[in-house]
């Protein structure tokens, strides 16, 4: 994902993200491609910067693949808990 700092002479621009700041917006091209200009907050930030990083994915997948893996069902009962 790419940071692009937009300059107050981008009068038009502004005010497309100033009606993003209301609500989300889909922006349509002549030829018909479509974008989502969306406001994002920290935690918006910290979920789309942490897809991004490949280790902790590939991480990620491989454990969700782990045939050792207990059933959290399975974990309450050894527990004791309901």
């Amino acid at each position: 994902m790419k940071t692009i700092d937009v300059p107050k002479r981008a009068q038009a621009l502004n005010r497309v993200l100033r009606q993003a700041r209301q609500e989300n917006l889909i922006l349509r091209t002549a030829d018909g491609a479509e974008f989502v200009i969306a406001e994002i907050d920290d935690f918006d930030r910290e979920i789309a910067l942490t897809r991004e990083n490949k280790h902790l994915m590939k991480f990620l997948d491989a454990r969700a693949r782990d045939p050792k893996r207990i059933p959290i069902e399975q974990l309450k009962r050894r527990l004791g808990l309901k």
